[in-house]
């Protein structure tokens, strides 16, 4: 078996955890999470337990198994604490703003860039050069973050664009100016 999968979930008392056939509903002050179980895996509550077995002992069924659970118990951790991703915005001229839900970017277009409200996603901008991305699904976080941070990538020689808080960007060096040296008494 699996040895991520073969670990219980502790279910908080202030989330709200349903069981159906096939369904499993996460409802905390965040939101709500649904997941479709895999018929490979047969779900037991007991008490504020959840328990994950595996039907058999196949490799695919062993790492269906061990994903099954993380995703669920990310989905329960996000039920009460959100999940962030920070990014940063770094370059001369560019800068973000909130703009009500929305955010808005300048990163050196001709034209500013206007990122929509997701569902279930909140955004928030400290400053002009940090903006926090945050919500229950751990996924969606990432996604999002990513999706904003493809808007302006960090380039290989200065390092402008837009980063993960803490990320290193390796930068390249720039040409190499050649000195024409002249030989002396010529």
């Amino acid at each position: 078996m699996s040895k991520i999968g073969n670990k219980p979930i502790q279910i908080p008392t202030d989330t709200k955890f349903n069981l159906d056939k096939d369904t499993i509903t996460i409802t905390g002050e965040l939101g709500e999470l649904k997941f479709k179980v895999p018929k490979i895996l047969e779900l037991k509550q007991k008490t504020d337990m959840l328990y994950i077995k595996a039907v058999n002992e196949e490799k695919k069924t062993k790492s269906i198994h061990g994903l099954f659970r993380q995703l669920i118990a990310n989905g329960i951790r996000g039920a009460t604490t959100p999940w962030q991703k920070k990014l940063e915005v770094v370059g001369t001229g560019y800068n973000v703003k909130q703009q009500g839900e929305d955010i808005v970017f300048k990163l050196g277009y001709s034209h500013p860039i206007i990122f929509k409200k997701v569902p279930q996603i909140k955004f928030q901008v400290e400053g002009s050069s940090k903006v926090i991305v945050s919500g229950m699904d751990k996924q969606l976080v990432g996604q999002i973050a990513y999706q904003i941070r493809i808007l302006k990538p960090p380039d290989a020689y200065k390092g402008k664009g837009i980063r993960y808080e803490g990320e290193k960007i390796k930068l390249k060096p720039g040409k190499k100016v050649k000195t024409l040296t002249t030989a002396a008494g010529s």
